[in-house]
């Protein structure tokens, strides 16, 4: 269901989910691979959690929570996830679908997603916007054009060890598309690191330390 929306149209939306979902189990069969029960429910927490409800009750091999980074406020999305995730069940994945940015993998690690999935790292990089581990890069400003170093020397992606900033400036200047190549190179590389990161902070218990230096390379507040 779009964003905004009414409680009456994303409860009926989210009914009808539920009805697909039971049919899915069915048809699904002793198919080897995972499905997944995808929790619905707009911004409102109570069909969220009748959703779950529903979902649990049907059960499946790991649990998505969808309909979110669809024009809602930054704000009622990470409300929702704060909500929902926790109850999620412990024994199975935990999906958050078509999110998002790095604060926003960091902010959902923090309470308990496991996976996540978004054209971000790509998309992005062909429009000359890199993420890196003191923030966002814009590859198109001049300031770049005569910049010798690295997109991020922390970075040992094949992008970083091999091209400057002023020759990636240069390609996305010329339109070529071997700029759109590095530049998601880096960009793919940088989720994979960072996520890497938090799983190996979780296995350390030092998930909190690790998230507030993550912030602090970028320099911004925590959330």
């Amino acid at each position: 269901t779009p964003f905004p929306a009414t409680k009456d149209e994303v409860a009926e939306s989210m009914s009808l989910s539920m009805r697909w979902a039971a049919r899915s189990k069915e048809g699904f069969g002793d198919n080897p691979n995972s499905l997944f029960g995808i929790i619905q429910g707009g911004v409102y927490e109570d069909l969220r959690d009748e959703s779950l409800g529903k979902l649990s009750d049907i059960g499946f091999d790991g649990y998505a929570i969808g309909g979110l980074s669809v024009g809602e406020p930054k704000e009622d999305m990470m409300r929702v996830i704060r909500h929902i995730a926790p109850h999620m069940p412990a024994d199975k994945p935990r999906y958050l679908m078509g999110v998002g940015t790095p604060q926003d993998l960091v902010e959902s690690v923090y309470r308990g997603v496991d996976m996540m999935d978004c054209v971000m790292p790509t998309r992005n990089a062909r429009n000359g916007h890199l993420f890196t581990s003191q923030g966002v890069v814009r590859i198109r400003n001049s300031p770049h054009k005569t910049d010798t170093g690295p997109i991020d020397p922390d970075c040992g992606c094949y992008t970083c060890r091999n091209f400057s900033r002023a020759y990636l400036h240069h390609l996305d200047k010329c339109g070529e598309i071997l700029g759109a190549e590095l530049n998601s190179i880096h960009n793919v590389h940088y989720y994979l690191h960072l996520m890497n990161g938090l799983q190996t902070a979780i296995e350390k218990g030092a998930l909190n330390d690790h998230i507030g230096k993550i912030y602090e390379g970028w320099g911004l507040p925590r959330a």
